[in-house]
């Protein structure tokens, strides 16, 4: 469906201008612009290009995308463009937040810049959480126990990359690496790279180039789809006591130096 008709008059409110003020920015007339926004005719592909680089939206999101029901805008840089993904709310006014499904996570790397692949994911609402745009995703493995294989996070897209925070967790979409769940720690300014840690030490720590996150969210919450055993529960009490211990003997190695 398209939602271009929609989508000018909405655009055009959030800035605040009116039907001759968008019509002198994009150098056409006013009667063409409530022509479109009326839906009498359709715009032009010189108007949709114009009124695309205007607002930095991808054409194909403007045709696609119905933008008046989102309440929020999270952007996304990609290959220098900024895509809009809204906010999208139920009738009850709560942020609805897609779901990644496990079988098809790895389809998430070619589609996560796919309005239609996103569109058709299945949604979930969580009230609790702060504003900003969320996403659940399926963990896999066991490199960030006690986070079992199969649970979801639940996490808050980053627009700004300098505010990644060192020591925290996020789930990162990565050009070579598909998408990953670590505690990260940012030296962009350093080296403009991403060092990834595992909880579990069994695994090594690796850095990312900045140039191959496509996407970084801030893990906000998770849910469990297992229940824990006593076994388990003693082994990541264990685990986290050697953790624990083994930061303190760097610490303590850094002191005597």
């Amino acid at each position: 469906m398209n939602y271009i008709s929609k989508n000018i008059k909405h655009l055009r409110s959030l800035k605040k201008l009116s039907q001759e003020g968008i019509a002198e920015e994009l150098q056409v007339t006013r009667s063409r612009i409530g022509s479109y926004e009326e839906n009498r005719s359709a715009p032009t592909i010189d108007f949709l290009i114009a009124f695309s680089d205007y607002f930095k939206i991808p054409i194909d999101i403007l045709l696609r995308n119905d933008l008046t029901k989102a309440k929020d805008f999270s952007f996304i840089e990609l290959n220098n463009q900024r895509v809009l993904f809204p906010i999208t709310v139920d009738d009850d006014n709560e942020n609805l937040i897609e779901v990644v499904p496990v079988k098809t996570s790895a389809g998430y790397l070619a589609g996560y810049d796919d309005p239609e692949y996103i569109e058709q994911l299945q949604k979930i609402k969580l009230p609790f959480l702060p504003t900003g745009k969320h996403r659940a995703f399926p963990i896999k493995g066991d490199s960030m126990l006690p986070m079992k294989d199969g649970a979801f996070v639940i996490g808050r897209f980053v627009e700004d990359r300098s505010e990644i925070k060192s020591g925290r967790t996020y789930v990162l979409v990565t050009l070579n690496d598909g998408m990953v769940y670590k505690r990260v720690y940012n030296n962009i300014a350093l080296n403009d790279s991403l060092l990834l840690v595992s909880d579990n030490k069994v695994y090594n720590d690796y850095s990312v180039p900045i140039s191959e996150v496509l996407e970084i969210w801030e893990f906000t919450c998770s849910i469990n789809t297992q229940e824990y055993t006593q076994e388990e529960l003693k082994i990541s009490s264990i685990l986290g006591m050697f953790n624990e211990l083994g930061v303190e003997l760097k610490a303590l190695e850094k002191s005597l130096r």
